[in-house]
């Protein structure tokens, strides 16, 4: 029987690359060694790419790139369908592969750069395309689509680098507080602070800014964030919904991945009917922005039922804290089924 060759793509430039090695190193041992050859790809901090021929386990040590490594990296030229990696001698070998599993959360990677550089290569690979990518990427114009899809969106205004202090000044003042600023393209939660009053905005601006050249500041949504894992592409399967139950103003980074003083609950706990209509929006809003594979929608839910559109995650965590994979366990699907799905559904892009 032929193994199916694998290429599982972890690290990265970004901010979440200490996430990605933990959700890489749960995909690596989730995948079924009867089925797949598995080739990790790590790329560092840097942007190193390096074949990683070593423990699994020194991965999310982040000690995987100190030994058992050789420069490698995807050919975008269709006719090596596959990766180049070079040899000691200076010689190069290049291999077939047969899907790209992409785990790279955040910038260079979930924002439809590695997903360019696979179609040009003609390889499939795991999750949504280039296009949907960039857009569930941009804060900004994922809110824009959601609201012409028909579903609800905070109030919002949004702020360039190139705008002098003037030009965000009267943009802001349409703000009703507390708001959150945001990144628009950074990621999962760095630079976002939650401003209760005017006269602390400038500093949480600045902070956005950090991170990226365009900011959004959303008025807060009453009520409380909810979820819907999406598999598929013809054919949407959507796994339970789930909440978060906050005990601080803001749902960060450091509390995603740590729950000190949060809870998920899934399923939610909420009504059949509310969960059902939550379901259906995941499904409308991954339709509308050109979602495949797989992606978690986030959605709020007010106190008077209405749903909210938050954000879209095309590559959403894998770590044992994640919710993606939680969603699907509690629809039915055990993770080792996940990944199978996912596989199949990148051969069909």
């Amino acid at each position: 029987m032929n193994l199916m060759k694998v290429v599982v793509l972890f690290g990265g430039c970004s901010s979440e690359y200490s996430v990605s090695l933990q959700s890489a190193y749960a995909v690596l041992e989730g995948l079924n060694s009867e089925r797949y050859q598995v080739i990790p790809i790590g790329i560092t901090k840097e942007g190193t790419w390096l074949r990683y021929d070593g423990d699994w386990s020194r991965i999310p040590e982040d000690t995987w790139q100190e030994a058992d490594c050789r420069p490698a990296w995807i050919v975008p030229s269709k006719n090596i369908h596959g990766i180049v990696i070079l040899q000691e001698d200076g010689s190069y070998e290049t291999q077939s592969v047969d899907v790209v599993f992409p785990v790279l959360h955040g910038k260079n990677g979930e924002d439809g750069t590695v997903q360019g550089l696979c179609d040009l290569a003609g390889i499939p690979y795991v999750g949504c395309g280039t296009l949907s990518s960039a857009l569930c990427m941009d804060k900004d114009i994922a809110h824009v689509v959601a609201k012409a899809a028909g579903v609800a969106v905070p109030e919002f205004v949004v702020l360039q680098s190139y705008m002098t202090q003037e030009e965000r000044r009267t943009k802001c003042q349409v703000l009703k507080y507390p708001v959150f600023v945001k990144p628009a393209r950074a990621g999962s939660s760095y630079g976002i602070t939650r401003v209760e009053r005017v006269e602390d905005l400038e500093v949480a601006i600045a902070e956005a800014f950090r991170h990226d050249t365009k900011v959004v500041i959303e008025e807060t949504i009453a009520g409380f964030e909810v979820g819907c894992a999406v598999l598929g592409n013809q054919e949407l399967l959507v796994g339970e919904v789930d909440e978060i139950e906050l005990h601080t103003g803001v749902f960060d980074f450091h509390e995603k991945y740590t729950l000190e003083t949060s809870r998920i609950h899934v399923p939610a706990r909420i009504d059949a009917e509310s969960a059902q209509r939550i379901k259906e929006t995941a499904k409308v809003l991954y339709r509308a922005l050109e979602c495949r594979g797989m992606a978690r929608v986030d959605m709020f839910l007010t106190p008077e039922q209405e749903i909210v559109f938050n954000e879209i995650n095309t590559i959403p965590g894998f770590t044992s804290h994640s919710r993606y994979p939680n969603m699907m366990k509690a629809q039915g699907m055990v993770f080792q089924e996940v990944l199978d799905r996912l596989i199949q559904e990148a051969n069909k892009n």
